[in-house]
Order: structure tokens, then C-alpha cells, then sequence
């Protein structure tokens, strides 16, 4: 009885953290990455997609860097910086911790209102079209984005 009271709890907090987040279509994500290339959400279509919301002040963030580092150098991914400072704070921060992703800054939280998030880590998994199809706020593993990435390639 207390294991599935714990496992009610644990599945209730998860449902309340994602609560606010962007279902659907994805929204409007396009601006320039911090070494100046402009990205649009819209041009990486046809493949899925990892949009990735993180923060330099967050320390579960941390524990996920490498993993967002390794499936960045195979498959298309996005990582938003919220409210971390300005371009300069951001990238001496990836310098500094030997990161290597593409990187949206937000500094005032304009995209993550956009996307509905107001807790991070979060991560979209969107298939080729465009939808959102797996939403996650608070640690992932490598594996588990990277399994979700591959069963969006076939919804």
C-alpha cells in the first residue's frame, strides 16, 4: 500500500510540473544562437527535434549537460539558457564547463513563457512535423531522451 501511495504522489507532482507546458504544434522558437548562427525551429523539420530549457543556476540542470552535449553532436537539438545572465555570462559558462551545444539565450523568459515553463530542466521532444510528442520538466537521462527522440521518428 505505501509503494503504490508513493508512486501516486510521485505521478501527481510530475502532472503538476508540467501542467503549463506547450502541447501541440510547437510554438515560434527562432533567434540567434550565442555564436551569432540564426536558428529557426521552423528550418529543422523532418527529423525530431530535442528543445531543451536549462539554466547555469540550476544544479539538476548540471547533471544533465553531458548527456544534452552527447545527443546534440547526433541529432537535431535546441537548448535555451533561461534567465542566465547575458550572451557573455552564457558562454563563459559552456567555455568553463567544457559544453558543447547549441545554445538560445533567454535571458528575461520570453521563450519559456512562450513554451510554458516555469521549472527547469524541461525538455520537448518534437517528431519531424513539428508536435510536441514527449515533455519532461526535472532530470532525464541520456538514454531516456535519446529513446524518445527515436520512437518520435515514427509517430
Amino acid at each position: 500500500m505505501e509503494l503504490v501511495l508513493i508512486v501516486a504522489l510521485l505521478l501527481g507532482l510530475r502532472a503538476w510540473q508540467q501542467r503549463d507546458l506547450a502541447t501541440g504544434p510547437a510554438p515560434e522558437l527562432e533567434g540567434y544562437l550565442l555564436d551569432g548562427t540564426p536558428v529557426s525551429l521552423a528550418e529543422m523539420r523532418g527529423a525530431p527535434v530535442l528543445v531543451h530549457f536549462w539554466a547555469i543556476w540550476c544544479p539538476v540542470c548540471t547533471l544533465e549537460e553531458d548527456a544534452v552535449s552527447d545527443i546534440a553532436r547526433d541529432h537535431q537539438v535546441i537548448t535555451v539558457a533561461m534567465q542566465s545572465g547575458d550572451d557573455r555570462e552564457v558562454a563563459a559558462y559552456l567555455k568553463e564547463n567544457g559544453l558543447d551545444f547549441p545554445v538560445l539565450n533567454d535571458p528575461d523568459g520570453r521563450y519559456a513563457n512562450r513554451w510554458g515553463v516555469s521549472a527547469v530542466p524541461a525538455s520537448f521532444v518534437l517528431d519531424g512535423e513539428g508536435r510536441i510528442r514527449f515533455t519532461e520538466v526535472g532530470y532525464s537521462t541520456g538514454i531516456g531522451l535519446r529513446m524518445r527522440l527515436w520512437m518520435a521518428g515514427f509517430v
